[in-house]
């Protein structure tokens, strides 16, 4: 049977407060041509099981809210259509599983919010004489894609430094937190001096690049090579880059990365 035609389809949802005592729970409900994994958690909610926790807003990919681990792939559930899913095979949807469990498909994501605000602000130059201030297009085009990220925190979900090692939450930020700091210092109007923060509070170091955040981002930033890796750059630069010592030391001259 076709996925566009109306069908049945099981779904396993994770259920419970706790990750050592949850299980999965199966339901079968019917589903309409175009339909999303999130309209099959409302038929279930709807039908079924009214008590099911299932966070979510806009229902449109913008929100970031309905993140969840579908087929052990992190995705956005209002994104993932039934039809893309393997079929006559159950669907399993469980919670992400770096962040501590609130009940069944929910998660408290609060780390990454304290995260945020560890990072200073834009702070800007002072506008020219005639008042105004100005950049070149190509400035303002470099940093665009990173203001696309809706906040779905599935790079920081994936990402093994996070997800493996509780002890690194309070020494490392992650990739969601570089895009931002990366939008930042390379914004061409921006004074602030945050590359010692990035080096020594961010931990930029843990990531070893393995690009999981840049796959799973449903904006399709491109988070490892022109957010990670440029931080990266900016760092050895000012902190190992031998020539650039050399030059401060003779000049008294700090090298711009912007």
């Amino acid at each position: 049977m076709s996925a566009e035609t109306p069908h049945e389809v099981t779904v396993r949802v994770w259920r419970g407060e706790d990750r050592a005592t949850g299980r999965f729970e199966e339901h079968t409900v019917g589903a309409d041509p175009g339909m999303v994994v999130l309209d099959v958690m409302f038929k279930v909610q709807a039908e079924q099981v009214p008590d099911l926790a299932v966070r979510w807003n806009c229902k449109a990919g913008k929100c970031g809210s309905c993140s969840a681990e579908i087929n052990g792939d992190p995705k956005l559930m209002c994104m993932t259509r039934v039809s893309s899913l393997p079929a006559n095979e159950p669907i399993t949807v469980a919670p992400m599983a770096a962040f501590p469990l609130v009940r069944d498909l929910v998660t408290d994501v609060s780390f990454n919010y304290e995260k945020a605000k560890a990072i200073p602000n834009v702070r800007l130059s002072p506008r020219g004489p005639d008042g105004t201030r100005r950049m070149y297009q190509e400035e303002v085009e470099r940093v665009q894609e990173f203001h696309k990220c809706i906040e779905c925190f599935l790079c920081q979900n994936v990402c093994h430094v996070i997800r493996d090692h509780e002890e690194n939450k309070q020494a490392f930020s992650g990739p969601r937190f570089f895009v931002r700091l990366a939008a930042l210092e390379m914004h061409p109007l921006d004074t602030h001096d945050r590359l010692e923060m990035i080096r020594a509070k961010h931990g930029l170091g843990f990531c070893n690049i393995t690009k999981c955040c840049t796959e799973v981002c449903p904006e399709s930033i491109h988070i490892t090579d022109n957010a990670i890796i440029q931080l990266k750059e900016r760092v050895v630069t000012e902190y190992y880059d031998p020539l650039v010592w050399v030059k401060r030391r003779v000049f008294g001259e700090k090298e711009s990365t912007r």
